[in-house]
């Protein structure tokens, strides 16, 4: 978990006269691969490594004609530093594209609803009571909501550029905001006696908050692709030991969307022409010459993954030394694979300690999350009772053999229960599985049994498996109590007896028909990446998560992508 700390700066007026230095302790070394692109409203790539195209010409014809600082740039260039500031802009360009879609969608509904509910005439219902004698049109009031409503939306943050793109803080504050201002507009109409039609706020409301969510989603789709090109990102220089920038900067590639990318780290050996191990970021430096290593990458995001390298006194004249407004301090504790919700921080002392809540598993939490999972799969039951009858008559008239396939599943705290399926397999499956045991199956799955083309499976069981229709018995393991919606994947029996102690941790909550690990690859993920998210889910887990991982089960089942 990555935490913002706030910094005061002060001007660095002598960087110019050390440009000297920036060039031997900062460059990456010459000749190595990237390009500079802008990264602003129409940007669709950003730096690569130390310095790119453009800086790479630049530096070529500023440096030293030989020796081992020969191609590394002697100072700022100008096409450098008009790079980087355009690499900057992309906070204010996308926040202003998210200003124009929420005005787009706030006028849509807004006065679609009044349209909708009044209709065109308005020579009477257009119109409410009487304030302090005077006559309000609906459409002047309409034109109040929009504007206090996009005020709201602004005063709450929710187009903040650490919010967006990644995780659930944007669409908490699209509500926050929205019901704040929708009890603020209930309060005014009270207090002044304005006569307001309450079916036209009650559709108003809710169906604005919602659209915006869904307009902000279809953003964060097209943000996603950006920065899958390494554009709208904040570029990173990592700080710290060998082995923590290493591990930092191998979470980050893994998850693009998040918006910090790499472009080079400063450690202790400071070995320029190398790279950080098992990755492709070239290494900028040593830790006594960060700044340096700043401006030749043009990062503008200072990350430290590890502090023993620097003392108090160093990181505090780092943060000194950031220009206010464009680069920024970030610390990377050692803690990994932590939620939001249970991290909290608390300056105490002048020390930005960071509170991480032991979770829990018991209380309110889990009684909400059983009454969910009973009133959610009892009307899915309802729902699709057409379509389990449906699949049963099929499975019974294609094959032989049973409708229903029983498993023995480990459970919660180690419990033994019996899973229900859909037999997508011939009868005698678990007889023929010693001879497949030794042919080729999908990499990774050291210890589940996966195979792509696996003899076993019938003609339907293929159809049934490609759409995860097979697991829609489940929902009676989960009304009945010994499954939930969302949680981590069932193991078998003999699964379990491979597993390192700490996987043990996974029986802490129930298994689910659905979790991270089938909205995140499926069969296509490795042993320990689906033990890593498992674990992650068990440590973090909450009701609004669980309402996402459903909602991304629909779209990984619509992809069928690593179902098999």
């Amino acid at each position: 978990m990555i935490e913002d700390v706030s910094t005061t700066a002060r001007d660095r007026a002598a960087s110019a006269a050390q440009s000297g230095s920036h060039a031997s302790a900062a460059s990456p070394a010459a000749g190595r691969p990237g390009t500079f692109d802008d990264a602003s409203a129409d940007a669709t790539a950003a730096p690569t490594s130390g310095f790119g195209s453009e800086g790479a010409a630049a530096a070529a014809s500023a440096s030293t004609p030989d020796g081992p600082d020969a191609g590394r740039p002697s100072g700022l260039p100008g096409t450098l530093s008009a790079a980087r500031a355009a690499a900057r802009n992309w906070r204010s360009a996308y926040g202003s594209r998210l200003v124009f879609s929420d005005l787009l969608v706030l006028v849509w509904v807004v006065f679609g609803v009044q349209i909708g509910y009044f209709g065109y005439d308005t020579a009477n219902a257009n119109f409410v009571g009487d304030l302090a004698g005077t006559v309000v049109s609906y459409t002047a009031i309409s034109l109040a909501i929009i504007v206090g409503w996009m005020i709201s939306l602004t005063a709450f943050g929710s187009r903040g550029y650490r919010v967006v793109g990644v995780g659930v803080a944007e669409y908490k504050l699209i509500a926050d905001a929205s019901v704040r201002w929708f009890g603020l507009v209930a309060i005014i109409a009270f207090l002044f006696k304005i006569d307001l039609a309450r079916g036209y706020i009650l559709i108003a409301f809710p169906v604005g908050m919602v659209v915006l969510m869904f307009s902000r989603w279809m953003w964060r789709q097209w943000l996603g692709v950006q920065r899958a090109r390494g554009a709208y990102s904040s570029q990173v220089l990592l700080v710290g030991s060998e082995e923590s920038t290493s591990h930092i900067a191998r979470e980050l590639q893994r998850q693009p969307a998040a918006g910090y990318r790499v472009v080079g780290a400063c450690i202790p050996s400071g070995r320029v022409a190398d790279y950080l191990p098992g990755t492709t970021i070239p290494v900028s430096g040593n830790v006594d010459s960060v700044m340096e290593a700043m401006d030749a990458t043009g990062a503008d995001t200072l990350v430290i993954t590890s502090s023993d390298e620097l003392s108090p006194q160093k990181v505090r004249e780092l943060s000194w030394n950031l220009e206010p407004g464009r680069q920024h301090l970030v610390v990377a504790p050692a803690l990994t694979d932590l939620g939001g919700p249970r991290i909290h921080t608390r300056p105490v002392a002048g020390l930005p300690l960071i509170h991480v809540e032991t979770p829990r598993y018991e209380g309110r939490k889990q009684v909400a999350k059983r009454l969910f999972d009973i009133l959610a799969s009892g009307l899915l039951i309802l729902v699709l009772s057409p379509v389990l009858a449906v699949i049963a008559l099929t499975v019974r008239l294609t094959s032989p053999g049973p409708v229903l396939f029983r498993q023995q599943r480990v459970g919660i705290r180690g419990s033994m229960f019996s899973m229900l399926k859909f037999r997508s397999m011939v009868t005698d499956a678990e007889a023929l599985l010693p001879a497949l045991q030794a042919e080729s199956r999908g990499a990774g799955n050291e210890v589940l049994f996966k195979m792509k083309d696996d003899p076993r499976i019938t003609r339907i069981g293929k159809v049934l498996r490609r759409y995860s229709l097979d697991e829609l018995p489940q929902l009676f393991n989960v009304f009945g109590g010994s499954m939930s919606l969302v949680g981590p994947r069932p193991p078998l029996e003999s699964e379990v007896s491979s597993y390192e102690k700490h996987v043990h941790r996974r029986f802490l909550v129930k298994p689910g028909v659905t979790g991270l690990w089938q909205v995140s690859g499926r069969s296509n993920l490795s042993w320990e990446d689906s033990v890593r998210l498992d674990l992650y889910y068990v440590e973090n887990w909450s009701i609004t998560g669980d309402i996402i991982i459903l909602w991304r089960t629909f779209k990984a089942v619509a992809g069928r992508d690593g179902a098999y």
